[in-house]
């Protein structure tokens, strides 16, 4: 039963890792990255559609991302959805592509994003936490229907925590490296 649950809280933080290294991954640093529009959603006929479902998206070069839709039609659309995003950046459309140049980041701007990545860091290591308290809870509510031993629980609690702690230590590793990247010039 220990095994399970240990098992359970292991799964979601690795969950809770790959979530944040998503999300440190939609920051960007100075470099053209496809995964920057991940959060614009374009509106496609009515609905919200993120850039990468109504056309290809393509980086020839470390500072321009090109967005080539299937339909013509929504260039202004993907443009306004850029200007409308938090991303700081702007569009150029000639009629068969979306030209996004992207500008070397100043210091300032660097420093939002350093606060952000901490942010997105500091929601990890929560939600890290609270998968560590609901399997210490389950294992408690285990012994106490004695369905385990004192020992048991012990041990089961010490093992949450080391897991606990190397997934924290892997976040913290991933912040080093993204403020490392952020604050390269």
């Amino acid at each position: 039963m220990v095994d399970k649950i240990i098992k359970s809280a292991d799964e979601k933080m690795r969950k809770a890792i790959e979530s944040a290294r998503h999300d440190f991954g939609t920051m960007r640093a100075g470099r053209a990255t496809p995964a920057i529009l991940e959060r614009v959603m374009v509106d496609y006929y009515g609905t919200p559609t993120p850039v990468s479902q109504v056309g290809s998206v393509s980086v020839p070069d470390a500072s321009m991302l090109i967005i080539q839709p299937w339909d013509k039609s929504i260039l202004g659309d993907i443009e306004k959805a850029i200007f409308k995003s938090d991303l700081g950046l702007t569009p150029s459309n000639d009629g068969e592509v979306v030209r996004l140049p992207i500008p070397q980041l100043t210091e300032e701007r660097r420093f939002e994003l350093l606060k952000v990545v901490k942010g997105m860091a500091e929601e990890g290591r929560v939600s890290i936490r609270n998968i560590r308290r609901d399997a210490n809870d389950h294992l408690k509510k285990e012994e106490k229907n004695h369905e385990m031993s004192e020992d048991d629980l012990r041990r089961g609690q010490d093992r949450v925590q080391k897991m606990t702690d190397k997934y924290v230590a892997e976040l913290d590793h991933m912040l080093e490296v993204k403020e490392q990247d952020l604050l390269e010039v």
